[in-house]
């Protein structure tokens, strides 16, 4: 019994998706067609970084930090500030009385304070530099699964291509046997049917590869080369069988993580040293007269100001400092934990790709051999168009899973990387 022949495309699908696809090449962004394209994943990745927030206010940010680490090496707790005064009696007895003092006040560390400030600056300072090896080991994560999107977009395109191909070359074929009597009409309408379809999925494939290459060219700011190299990261030999998990040292996570809590520790053992305002010593000198014709006289003074304390703003600033560490010390706890986890999840992962690509590409090869020998049945009137159909449609599959295969294994290699804290190289 034969199956009933599929539906043709309604009118003007392919046409509205042929036309949503030039509208998308279309809206690419212009400043990215001038410049030249990456072509492999760590050109990619150096293009797409230079395009981050992160990369671009990395040089203010140091400056600040520069001048955090130089505010807290000065010897006083605060710029020294300059006092002017001068008192006269012109405007009431005007007897000659003239008074001039000048001063110099100082604010002073506390105990403690300046080296537990200085802590604070380096501390901060260093964390810059694991928030920007964070930051790009993130990006390199984003960037990692936009080119193994493109590369399987691409590749779906192609097979869907082929496929459309070998459909339009079956729907002749049966339509010049039903000319000949070979074959029944219903035959033709089925080839055309399965020819529409083709056609549809090679539509729906060309817009994924679009959203693919946008995705990739958002991060990159650079077109999407038409050649893109799909060949794996190269792995390091330890890592290259699946082992016990255990975290690099130096993962940019990590790294950044215990970075914070140092800082949240400098920070707290600072706020304990600023129990009160800070002390000003003053230096002045002074100059005066009683009346007209009194010689000046020259004074020095020395003052020193201790300001009391507030009981509740102190224990509030101790207890936020506390509350921050505390919040930084679990941050890393938890992310080592769910780190540890990515990491035996990117093994096992790869180990399993390795073992289905060697399957889908048996089973191909098997496929295509299947296929061969139903070709040839076809041609002489042995086997069913619907036979014919299931066989090549089952070959197409077989030859889809497999290049899947061998990209889901340079995928899960990508992926290993990442786990590792690894950028492209």
């Amino acid at each position: 019994m034969r199956r009933p022949p599929a539906s043709p495309l309604p009118p003007g699908l392919l046409q509205g998706l042929t036309l949503a696809l030039g509208l998308g090449l279309c809206m690419l962004p212009a400043g990215t067609r001038a410049e030249p394209a990456a072509a492999s994943l760590a050109q990619a990745f150096e293009s797409a970084w230079q395009q981050q927030p992160e990369a671009r206010s990395a040089q203010d940010r140091r400056q600040a930090a520069a001048g955090r680490q130089a505010q807290a090496r000065r010897w006083t707790a605060q710029p020294p500030a300059l006092q002017l005064s001068a008192k006269t009696d012109r405007w009431s007895r005007d007897s000659g009385a003239r008074e001039q003092e000048l001063g110099l006040s100082l604010p002073l560390w506390l105990p403690g304070e300046r080296e537990r400030s200085m802590a604070l600056a380096d501390a901060e300072r260093q964390g810059l530099d694991s928030r920007e090896a964070a930051a790009r080991w993130r990006l390199a994560g984003e960037l990692r699964e936009a080119w193994w999107s493109v590369h399987k977009a691409r590749a779906e395109l192609e097979l869907a291509q082929a496929r459309e191909q070998s459909a339009a070359r079956l729907a002749a074929d049966v339509g010049r046997r039903v000319a000949a009597g070979e074959l029944a009409r219903a035959d033709r309408l089925q080839a055309e049917g399965a020819h529409a379809a083709a056609q549809a999925e090679q539509a729906l494939a060309r817009a994924t590869v679009v959203q693919a290459e946008q995705a990739l060219a958002a991060l990159t700011r650079q077109p999407v080369p038409a050649e893109l190299p799909d060949q794996p990261e190269a792995l390091p030999d330890a890592q290259s069988e699946p082992a016990a998990p255990e975290l690099p040292p130096l993962h940019p996570q990590l790294r950044e993580l215990d970075d914070r809590l140092a800082s949240a520790e400098r920070a707290r053992e600072l706020t304990q040293s600023q129990r009160r305002p800070n002390p000003e010593l003053s230096l002045s000198t002074t100059r005066e007269r009683g009346a007209y014709g009194d010689r000046y006289g020259q004074n020095l003074g020395l003052a020193l100001r201790i300001p009391f304390g507030s009981d509740g703003e102190r224990q509030n600033r101790e207890s936020l400092a506390q509350a921050e560490q505390q919040e930084a010390r679990a941050a890393l706890e938890l992310t080592r934990q769910r780190l540890i986890g990515e990491l035996a999840a990117a093994r096992a992962r790869l180990a399993a790709a390795r073992l289905a690509e060697q399957a889908a590409g048996r089973r191909a090869e098997l496929a295509q051999a299947t296929l061969g020998f139903v070709e040839k049945s076809f041609r002489a009137g042995e086997t069913d168009l619907p036979g014919r159909l299931r066989v090549e449609l089952e070959a197409f599959e077989a030859q889809r899973q497999a290049l899947l295969a061998r990209l889901a294994l340079n995928q899960s290699i990508s992926a290993l990387h990442q786990a590792l804290g690894l950028l492209p190289r």
